[in-house]
């Protein structure tokens, strides 16, 4: 088989999609949503451009991480920014994470009003108004954390904490190469922790440290340089303080890509891996340990679902899915080789070939591997969760239940 960047993928011919008339309005579907009863709710009816999610390839990635970190001996805290969804996190959870990280508050108190435990806000709450609504968590659930850096933000989370007579745990987050946030040093680390430490309304976890450098580095030897070097350095942190006397229970990390690296890595506690679960055209593109073309570790799950709307032009069809739907020229068209996406405008997008396996109709639908997950995601409400062409689910996305979108 001969791989190329826009055939790497999938090699597969296109399901043959067109020729059925909708079966149900589109108050029809509002109402099967509510009930929660798709039968007979096909790809075909769908509002397009849609995001949609191959139930197989999802639940098969959700399975594989969870056996490789109990094989591992880690704990996996996954990462819910690339899906921002309570329903996958539940079904994480379910698979065996001890809890999920989120990357904003409103992401923890989403996950945690759907009755999940063991959150992880990977980010310092600054500002009164972060600050008071991660109390608030912290009182309503003794399991959440939040990450911190810096002394003046403990100060307030500790007096904010006195205020609502509780208490607040969190990790000190160390810079280990990302350039974003986090303490600079061990040394740093130490000294914040030893803070946290005498404050009576703060509890001190452990540590944290992302190398979002590692996670897409091209190579599976490279990410394991940078990601080794990376852990290396939250690791140095944790030692000091356990030579001071600090406990460490927590050190925490990591990334999809380098999952199957910081997991030998004595010393860390868990993984913060989250695009596992969908997966993206970009994250395809790094290589994998056992496959230095593809990293086909986990399939990719989610597909921005379009149809074609023009075709007068030769070798270009227009497409409903646009700017607005994060049409990119790097994105992926699933099962259809040949075929090459364009953004075209805010709500257009196109199709363009040379040899494909066949040329796309009017009507057609096509379905786009994103190449940013975690961006393409938030851009919909919703995602229907397919079996072949059949509706199995709908999952929202941060709890958004708005209308039809196109």
């Amino acid at each position: 088989m001969i791989f190329s960047r826009r055939t790497m993928f999938w090699t597969a011919a296109a399901p043959a999609l067109v020729g059925k008339t909708a079966s149900y309005t589109q108050q029809e579907i509002e109402k099967k949503i509510v009930q929660r009863d798709f039968r007979g709710l096909t790809k075909q009816d769908l509002p397009t451009p849609v995001l949609v999610l191959d139930q197989e390839v999802f639940e098969s990635n959700v399975r594989r991480m969870a056996v490789h970190c109990k094989s591992a001996g880690i704990a996996l805290r996954a990462h819910v920014k690339v899906h921002r969804s309570a329903d996958i996190g539940k079904r994480q959870v379910a698979a065996g994470a001890i809890g999920l990280c989120c990357a904003t508050i409103s992401e923890a108190e989403w996950m945690s009003a759907n009755g999940i435990r063991g959150l992880l806000w990977t980010t310092q709450p600054v500002g009164p108004n972060k600050t008071s609504r991660a109390v608030a968590l912290a009182k309503r659930d003794p399991s959440f954390l939040c990450a911190v850096d810096d002394a003046s933000v403990v100060d307030n989370l500790d007096e904010a904490a006195r205020a609502a007579g509780t208490r607040a745990s969190v990790v000190v987050d160390l810079d280990v190469g990302i350039g974003r946030q986090g303490v600079l040093s061990a040394q740093e680390a130490l000294e914040l922790a030893q803070r946290i430490t005498k404050l009576r309304n703060l509890r001190l976890a452990g540590l944290m440290g992302y190398s979002g450098a590692a996670s897409h580095a091209i190579g599976w030897e490279t990410r394991k340089k940078i990601s080794e070097e990376a852990v290396g350095k939250l690791l140095e942190a944790a030692g000091l303080c356990r030579k001071s006397g600090i406990e460490i229970k927590i050190v925490t990390g990591g990334s999809t890509g380098s999952y199957n690296i910081d997991s030998g890595i004595e010393g860390m506690t868990e993984l913060q891996a989250g695009s596992y679960a969908l997966m993206d055209a970009r994250y395809r593109t790094v290589g994998g340990k056992t496959n230095s073309a593809v990293f086909d570790d986990f399939g990719c799950a989610p597909t921005v679902l379009t149809r074609v709307i023009s075709k007068k032009h030769p070798n270009k069809a227009a497409i409903d899915a646009g700017n607005k739907a994060l049409t990119r020229e790097t994105d992926v068209v699933k099962d259809w080789p040949g075929l090459e996406p364009r953004p075209a405008g805010a709500e257009y997008g196109s199709l363009v070939w040379k040899n494909a396996d066949r040329e796309p109709k009017l009507g057609d639908l096509a379905e786009l591997i994103m190449t940013n997950l975690d961006m393409s995601v938030n851009m919909f409400d919703r995602m229907f969760v397919c079996r072949n062409d059949r509706v199995a689910d709908v999952y929202s996305v941060l709890g958004r239940r708005g209308p039809a979108q196109r």
